[in-house]
């Protein structure tokens, strides 16, 4: 019996999936005590966009260490904020025209939801707030009433309150729009009961409630709906934000204004934790100092290897390589369609393959890991494969980890037939 059998809770998760003990690990590959390599299809659920060990971010935090540079501040500040703070005002918001401000948190998503959740409430006077269907928000209580999977919902222990949830307006959903439109007069009707929300919070691709995008014309029709009954549009961009759909955020160029994003994963870079959430001025006066603290708020490694991750997108070089990754895994899945069982969906380097079934999808799974894969299940009972390797993850690696999974794909559904 291992270490992690005998001492660590039952809850663990992925540990069981992926049955090994990891060593080293660099860009896309992980490299178990055996020597066994894993081409890595899953990034640490979409933490690891620029890799593992990504040297630019690996030597930075070196040197920020070997300096004695400040490693935990709460929110005092720090060089290393700074330049990070600089960088993406730079970078990222200038070329946007966004006012927003950033606010950090305990460097978790389901936090950066809950203080989004907290301060809509605060700005707008109201307690319901609207979520959809299919979407996934965090694991703590406030982010996990707005989480719509049961599986995650009933270990709370205590009613989930004050979220409702509407249908997603996936490009699969012809009839989203026409429940936004009723919903809208609903809010706007003072005689219906129907009581107008603080917010609407949803992702644009729903990671993992199984790689549904939502549609840019329903995304417009929210946001307008969202401006008309003076709700805070909150976009959740944790897991499709930070370049993995082949621009930094997933609602570029789809003429929308969020309120308030929430960002994680990927923006600390290198695997450190990071969250922050980006927040309107008209909304951020609404806080107090202090009103929504959390100790790890000040995690500087972060904001070094943040730094540099920002600096992929001072050119056009990465995300023209996600564009063309992205057009190469799909030009490799494409004969996989010819099975009527299987479907393809997503957007830039979130690629989602729906078997159609939790035991099919279960069953490439553990294929794909005996194989060197490692590669995860998503939405319902799991049978969505989800595609999201390190956007720098090398043409070779990308080629010899489609072939694993094809073969996969193609074994079990003949044992299927």
């Amino acid at each position: 019996m291992s270490i992690f059998e005998e001492r660590e809770s039952d809850i663990r998760a992925y540990g069981r999936l992926f049955n090994t003990v990891f060593k080293t690990a660099r860009n896309a590959i992980q490299i178990d005590e055996q020597g066994k390599q894993y081409i890595d299809f899953f990034a640490g659920a979409g933490v690891l966009n620029f890799g593992h060990n990504n040297p630019r971010m690996k030597q930075a935090m070196i040197e920020y260490l070997q300096d004695d540079g400040v490693l935990h501040s709460l929110d005092m500040q720090t060089t290393a904020k700074a330049e990070f703070m600089e960088v993406f005002t730079r970078v990222i918001l200038e070329p946007r025209a966004m006012p927003h401000r950033m606010q950090f948190m305990g460097p978790t998503g389901t936090n950066a939801v809950e203080a989004a959740m907290k301060l809509a409430r605060r700005a707008t006077g109201r307690e319901h707030i609207i979520a959809f269907g299919h979407g996934f928000h965090g694991m703590t209580l406030g982010a996990l009433a707005a989480t719509a999977n049961s599986y995650f919902r009933n270990a709370s222990g205590v009613p989930l309150t004050h979220v409702s949830h509407e249908i997603f307006g996936s490009e699969d959903q012809p009839n989203a729009e026409a429940a936004l439109d009723v919903l809208a007069e609903k809010i706007l009707d003072p005689a219906s009961g129907v009581e107008a929300p603080a917010a609407f919070i949803l992702e644009t691709i729903q990671a993992e409630g199984g790689v549904n995008v939502a549609s840019a014309a329903w995304l417009q029709k929210l946001a307008r709906v969202a401006k008309d009954v003076g709700a805070v549009l909150i976009i959740d961009d944790i897991q499709a934000g930070c370049g993995r759909t082949g621009s930094f955020f997933s609602f570029d160029e789809l003429g929308i204004e969020p309120g308030i994003i929430t960002l994680a994963k990927g923006i600390g870079g290198a695997g450190t934790p990071l969250a922050m959430n980006l927040v309107h001025p008209d909304l951020d006066k609404h806080w107090s100092p202090g009103e929504h603290t959390g100790t790890f708020r000040g995690q500087n490694l972060s904001f070094v290897a943040g730094r540099e991750a920002l600096r992929y997108f001072e050119d056009d070089e990465l995300m023209q390589s996600v564009e063309k990754k992205t057009q190469y895994i799909r030009e490799r899945l494409a004969p996989l369609l010819s099975d009527p069982r299987l479907s393809i969906r997503g957007r830039g380097m979130m690629i989602g393959l729906d078997t159609g079934d939790s035991e099919r999808a279960a069953d490439i799974v553990k294929k794909c890991f005996a194989n060197g894969l490692i590669i995860c299940g998503c939405g319902t009972g799991g049978r969505v494969l989800k595609l999201i390797p390190p956007l720098t993850i090398p043409m070779a690696d990308l080629d010899a980890g489609l072939d694993t999974l094809i073969h996969a794909v193609h074994s079990t559904m003949e044992e299927a037939a």
